[in-house]
């Protein structure tokens, strides 16, 4: 008679080969002491290690610098270096006290090779002083999400009041990439910039390697102190999935991200929720020559999901309860709000797909005519 613990365990051993535990087996073994690997547009957690943890972010602050520069500035805005500026330390965009660029060429020198120097400079021209903008950065990551971050300063330095962790920094990376110029910056190799006062420019090399690494890497940016350790935020884009991977205080940053990145992608695929020019609802129409209308996404919409995950995904419309001619074909009429779980990952435009006039003033008055006598003869 077979043995009951040697029939559990052969039992067992087939389970594991026909039912192989997800992911279990090929989990990225990485040297970081705290990491994350999310979806961009969902936020759904693919890994994470101790994400939840406080830690210093080093110079991966400067993605919220970039943020809060972008939404509050203008790109052709003079920024001056003060003095106070110019003598910052760490790492340098080598900026002399005066010296003037435009806001954009200023934000290059943050992403691309940690200008810490730009990063006051910016901080100042927008705020007022770094402690002022610090406020903004804060309250700005609190607003996305990343509540359990405080930042003291615009550049990273080690601050026991400027923390965050791996969770809120995918977060505010997320929120970033919303954004087209922050995408532009944080994935461009390359820049040349002026340099007052030389005979060239600043030629500037990301100092991200990942961009050259990584097959589809977008960004984002590294960071290093003594106290925070190596630190990276990076991010990849293949077949409309975007992955941004965290990893703190890493002894192997480069290999650390590229697995996280790697365990990330076979997890997802992409599900079409709506096509362009489906129709949503039809409403109707007031004065005009036709008496309903059809709304249409005016894009289409796809999300990266997980197998199975059909079923968290909604979508909530939006339209006026009243709507009058004359419209035109294309004109905006709603909105179609998508959310995954609760929270809403999109918004894409309702309109009109076809023109509708405004009745004439007779055919107007005919109508109020017939109404009249369709009460007064029931």
């Amino acid at each position: 008679m077979l043995n009951k613990s040697r029939l559990f365990c052969t039992l067992g051993t087939l389970l594991v080969m026909l039912f192989p535990q997800q992911g279990l087996a090929n989990m990225p073994d990485i040297t970081a002491k705290a990491a994350i690997v999310i979806e961009a547009s969902t936020g759904k957690v693919l890994y994470a290690k101790s994400a939840e943890e406080r830690h210093y972010p080093a110079s991966t602050t400067k993605m919220i610098t970039l943020i809060v520069a972008l939404e509050n500035g203008q790109l052709d805005d003079i920024v001056t270096a003060s003095p106070t500026a110019a003598n910052t330390e760490g790492s340098s965009l080598e900026l002399s006290a005066g010296e003037q660029l435009k806001l954009r060429e200023m934000l290059y020198g943050i992403m691309l090779i940690s200008g810490n120097d730009a990063t006051v400079a910016v901080a100042e021209h927008i705020a007022g002083s770094v402690e002022n903008f610090a406020k903004m950065m804060t309250a700005k990551a609190h607003t996305i999400g990343a509540k359990d971050t405080n930042f003291a300063n615009s550049s990273g330095l080690p601050d026991v009041n400027h923390y965050t962790t791996a969770h809120d920094l995918a977060r505010i990376a997320a929120y970033g990439y919303k954004n087209p110029m922050f995408k532009e910056i944080v994935s461009t190799k390359t820049k040349i910039i002026p340099w007052a006062g030389k005979e060239y420019s600043r030629e500037l090399f990301n100092e991200n390697r990942m961009l050259w690494l990584y097959d589809g890497a977008n960004g984002v940016k590294t960071g290093y102190t003594d106290a925070a350790g190596r630190c990276l935020v990076s991010a990849a884009e293949r077949g409309g999935i975007q992955l941004i991977a965290v990893v703190l205080d890493s002894e192997q940053m480069w290999d650390d991200s590229i697995k996280l990145l790697d365990y990330g992608f076979p997890q997802l695929k992409t599900h079409n929720v709506f096509q362009e020019g489906d129709i949503f609802k039809t409403v109707r129409v007031t004065s005009g020559t036709l008496d309903a209308i059809k709304l249409v996404a005016k894009s289409g919409l796809t999300v990266p999901i997980a197998e199975n995950e059909e079923n968290e995904l909604h979508t909530a419309v939006e339209v006026s309860d009243k709507i009058t001619a004359p419209i035109t074909q294309g004109q905006k009429l709603g909105i179609i709000r998508t959310y995954y779980k609760d929270t809403e990952i999109a918004a894409t435009d309702l309109i009109a797909d076809q023109a509708v006039e405004r009745k004439s003033f007779f055919a107007l008055l005919w109508k109020s005519v017939c109404s009249i006598l369709a009460v007064f003869w029931s």
